[in-house]
């Protein structure tokens, strides 16, 4: 076949769980840094586009919001192709080795551990030093937009985030997912970049992406606290992903694909 079948996936996606923590300290906090990173390229690409055009914005904001979806995926298909690790994608990617009886529960929430904090370092580099610190989005329209964007992040009741986050991460998992099935570059971007465009499109909360969005906004004088970002969105949207990911994504195919029926 031209492409890895559902159950081909499971068995590859297993491996790819599992090799996450054989990485030497170093190696893997370099990989989520990046991860961190490109994540956050691919938001300030979204910024920069979809930020850019005031006038279709307020005629026609379901435009706005797909462009800036068709937009986003860049990063995950960067972090998938490159070689980086992204703390979403591993929500899924750990639960199958751990529900394998591979690894244990301290080796999966040291992964998840690692690459949330270094995709913090990752994106804060994009934020502050590629993108504040050289003016980028500076001026309006794209600080107008920004700061509206990251506003509304934080004006949400926590159950909502939450809930986004379960959105967003079910569909960046199968974008992941989705990835493993083609075999060339072209297939796995295109894999990629269908749920991911649909998470942004749709407005869900991805606790990587807003740490790029939310930390940008207040370097270039938005009115949001840290205290706003943390309790308000990021820990909402880590909780939601970390639901949507291994739940249904991790838990739901190792149990479809992976898992033995006893008579």
């Amino acid at each position: 076949m031209s492409y890895n079948t559902p159950k081909e996936i499971a068995v590859e996606f297993c491996s790819f769980g599992m090799c996450k923590t054989k990485l030497p300290f170093a190696k893997f906090a370099l990989l989520s840094f990046l991860g961190g990173a490109f994540i956050a390229l691919g938001g300030l690409l979204s910024v920069i586009v979809a930020g850019g055009l005031p006038g279709i914005a307020e005629n026609n904001p379901g435009l706005i919001k797909f462009i800036a979806g068709a937009l986003f995926p860049v990063g995950l298909i960067m972090v998938s192709v490159a070689g980086a690790d992204l703390f979403t994608s591993d929500c899924a990617a750990m639960m199958l080795p751990f529900k394998e009886k591979q690894i244990n529960f301290n080796a999966l929430l040291k992964v998840w551990v690692l690459s949330y904090i270094f995709n913090f370092f990752g994106t804060q580099f994009i934020a502050y030093f590629m993108t504040s610190s050289v003016d980028l989005v500076a001026h309006d329209p794209w600080r107008s937009y920004l700061h509206n964007y990251s506003m509304h992040k934080v004006d949400q009741d926590f159950y909502k985030v939450l809930l986004k986050g379960i959105g967003a991460n079910w569909l960046v998992c199968l974008g992941t997912w989705m990835g493993f099935a083609g075999k060339d570059i072209v297939s796995k971007s295109l894999g990629i970049w269908l749920p991911v465009m649909l998470f942004v499109t749709l407005g869900y909360e991805h606790s990587i992406a807003n740490m790029f969005f939310i930390p940008t906004a207040i370097y270039t004088g938005a009115d949001i606290t840290w205290a706003d970002f943390i309790i308000k969105n990021l820990i909402p949207s880590t909780i939601g992903n970390i639901i949507g990911g291994a739940s249904l994504v991790g838990c739901v195919y190792w149990y479809i694909y992976m898992k033995t029926e006893t008579k």
